[in-house]
């Protein structure tokens, strides 16, 4: 099994949701991380919505700002020392989606590492 840093991601803040904020309501994505058949991919396929890269992780609580909170898990930034988005087409459809969810009055976002997660979530969790 190939080394899966942000699985590894996923799983820490998926334990940290659950201890520290247990009645919360939250979904984990984790087709990306499954080795699909042919036949699985197309039936996959054929349920989700065309372009909408579904961020790894949706809590479903609204506050008094926005409607939900979508984090999209790097291991590594993905943005160059300048601020912007590393070059790549699978980057820029998640920062579409991000931007689609934000315009929408949910908070989206990528979040890097567990720290800066822990520190979107427990900021989010928060908001008066």
């Amino acid at each position: 099994m190939k080394n899966q840093p942000e699985f590894q991601l996923q799983k820490q803040v998926c334990n940290y949701l659950n201890l520290k904020y247990k009645d919360v309501l939250y979904l984990s994505d984790t087709i990306a991380f499954l080795q699909l058949t042919i036949p699985q991919r197309v039936r996959n396929s054929t349920i989700q919505k065309r372009g909408f890269h579904c961020p790894d992780i949706i809590i479903f609580k609204p506050n008094s700002k926005f409607n939900g909170l979508f984090l999209e898990l790097k291991a590594k930034s993905p943005f160059k020392k300048d601020g912007c988005l590393l070059k790549s087409e699978h980057l820029a459809n998640q920062q579409r989606t991000i931007d689609q969810l934000n315009e929408m009055n949910y908070f989206a976002t990528f979040a890097v590492g567990f720290e800066e997660t822990k520190t979107f979530i427990d900021w989010y969790m928060t908001l008066k």
